[in-house]
């Protein structure tokens, strides 16, 4: 971010954020772990049974894999696909922020608390972060924006782009 952002909306110095506590690194993942993060990817639903004859391990090594990956993190949770027109949530968009220097933790805090935001990202590039959120109509995108998001003491600028048609990608590009 500039230096110009150095400062909070009050004129005052950021105040500093606490250190991110270390995550310990993640085993190596083989062919095997792959290929049963790709099967979960596709079908979070699949058996034990289903994963272990397709990567070819037994129930018991398929379980213990299934399990060490939650346990390292790299599985986060299962979760379904929605059709969010069909869910009735008729208006999506990126909106990018724009925030205070050092402010990120304080912002994705306060972010992930708004109805309807389904992904957070900090980023690089002209600005700072980027939220998909969807809403049921373009009156509540708008109350979104305008009212929580702005009011956000941290949000310096935001910027909304509509969502006309998108398509959730598969573990391959499917």
């Amino acid at each position: 971010m500039p230096d110009e952002q150095m400062a909070n909306n009050n004129g005052q110095p950021p105040t500093p954020e606490p250190p991110v506590p270390a995550v310990p690194a993640a085993r190596p993942l083989d062919t095997i772990d792959r290929s049963i993060l790709r099967m979960l990817q596709t079908d979070g639903r699949a058996s034990i049974r289903s994963v272990a004859e397709r990567v070819h391990v037994s129930r018991a090594n398929a379980y213990a894999r299934i399990n060490r990956l939650m346990d390292d993190g790299v599985i986060r949770g299962f979760s379904a696909l929605v059709d969010q027109e069909r869910a009735g949530q008729g208006a999506s968009a990126y909106i990018t922020l724009k925030i205070v220097q050092n402010s990120w933790r304080t912002v994705r805090k306060q972010l992930t608390a708004l109805p309807g935001a389904t992904h957070i990202a900090l980023v690089s590039g002209d600005f700072d972060v980027l939220l998909l959120v969807h809403t049921k109509d373009n009156r509540e995108l708008r109350e979104l924006v305008l009212t929580r998001i702005q009011s956000i003491p941290e949000v310096l600028s935001t910027r909304t782009l509509l969502v006309f048609e998108e398509t959730d990608l598969g573990p391959e590009g499917e």
